[in-house]
């Protein structure tokens, strides 16, 4: 059985608006799934689909893979910039909640290919 690994973070919408709107938002690891990939799903059945290698390579440095640009902002915050046929959405995460959330998906691997060897 694979595991699968769910946190809610909060989430800054980046829009013209002067104060950020905040939205809940819920990342999902499911090695069955994907194994390389985080969910990122939105309030109102809007879901990404991120490379976590990407996520992580973004916490330290800008990076871009296929529709996303992800980059560090500040010490404290990542932005990640996702490109569709309907226009850009850009949302803006705490660090610190991302991290523990990616430290989570590797235990947890590593507990799944422990238990199966």
């Amino acid at each position: 059985m694979s595991p699968v690994i769910k946190e809610h973070a909060r989430a800054r919408l980046v829009t013209d608006a002067r104060d950020l709107p905040v939205v809940r938002v819920e990342l999902r690891y499911d090695t069955a799934v994907a194994p390389d990939t985080i969910q990122v799903a939105f309030p109102g059945a809007t879901e990404w689909f991120v490379a976590r290698d990407l996520l992580e390579r973004g916490l330290r440095s800008p990076v871009e893979r296929d529709s996303f640009r992800i980059w560090p902002c500040g010490r404290a915050q990542l932005v990640v910039e996702h490109h569709a046929v309907g226009g850009v959405e850009v949302v803006q995460f705490d660090s610190a909640p991302l991290i523990r959330f990616l430290r989570r998906t590797h235990s947890g691997a590593t507990r799944a290919e422990t238990a199966r060897a």
